[in-house]
């Protein structure tokens, strides 16, 4: 099933589900329950909302191998963990808003976004996928000054200010994605390509990070993991390519769709 959320014409919080037309119907139920049905009853968007409300956000750094040589760092022996603020998230066609306190340093990285559907702790590699509901789109905006520098040494400052994690626009359910590490990913900014890798490329497949996520720690559903972006970050180019008010940044992901922002100014 391709899963949205969204704010309907009656500014209903509404779930739905994607069509072959790209229509939308409405779907009764909670899906991270797994206790769903899908009606007739077509609904229309006036809102895209994150496709899951996450209760965390787990992120991973420097996970594709290409991205470490970019940065001119190790392939490392462990996952590098970083949390986002659960409030940064932001849905499809919302506008990605520069912080008044950065400078010229924000940056896009895409990525795939695993969403938990139940509670797993201590999960190994062979089940981790048993306890997902799907994947989306996600964007990891990075304030890099404010990552690399005015951090204190941790990188969740940098990348938690608000509207930093853009979603969506749908959920794909993991009998309709198949393979989460044979994907195609990319970005585009103002319609150029600058991101263009297959999440094969990932250090960490997805049944690892969950895996590992999960040891001693206990991951509830609603759950978000952002698995790391591959080589083209903006901060590595030369000269550096970064986020201004008026572009558009277009993360697009195979059999998953295309997440659109705006960036936009301080609100």
């Amino acid at each position: 099933m391709r899963i949205a959320r969204i704010v309907d014409s009656d500014d209903q919080v509404t779930w739905a589900a994607q069509q072959d037309d790209g229509g939308l119907l409405r779907i009764e139920g909670e899906p991270l329950t797994g206790n769903v049905s899908l009606t007739r009853q077509a609904v229309v968007v006036k809102r895209w909302l994150p496709p899951v409300e996450p209760v965390a956000i787990f992120c991973i750094g420097l996970n594709y191998r290409k991205h470490a040589e970019e940065a001119g760092l190790p392939v490392p022996e462990y996952p590098v963990v970083f949390i986002k603020n659960p409030s940064a998230a932001t849905g499809h066609e919302q506008p990605i808003r520069i912080p008044k306190v950065c400078t010229d340093e924000v940056d896009y990285e895409c990525e795939l976004a695993v969403v938990i559907r139940r509670t797993c702790r201590n999960v190994s590699k062979s089940d981790a996928l048993d306890y997902v509901l799907g994947y989306t789109c996600a964007n990891d905006v990075s304030a890099r000054a404010w990552q690399l520098e005015r951090g204190g040494g941790q990188w969740n400052r940098g990348k938690g200010f608000d509207t930093f994690a853009p979603l969506g626009p749908i959920l794909v359910t993991t009998d309709d994605l198949g393979d989460p590490n044979a994907l195609s990913i990319r970005t585009h900014l103002n319609g150029e390509l600058v991101q263009d890798s297959n999440t094969r490329d990932m250090i960490f497949d997805v049944p690892t990070l969950i895996s590992f996520l999960s040891e001693d720690t206990t991951l509830l559903p609603g759950t978000v993991i952002f698995t790391g972006t591959p080589s083209g970050i903006g901060w590595a180019r030369e000269p550096r390519l970064l986020l201004h008010p008026g572009d558009q940044v277009c993360i697009e992901i195979e059999r998953i769709g295309r997440l659109e922002n705006p960036v936009a100014g301080p609100s």
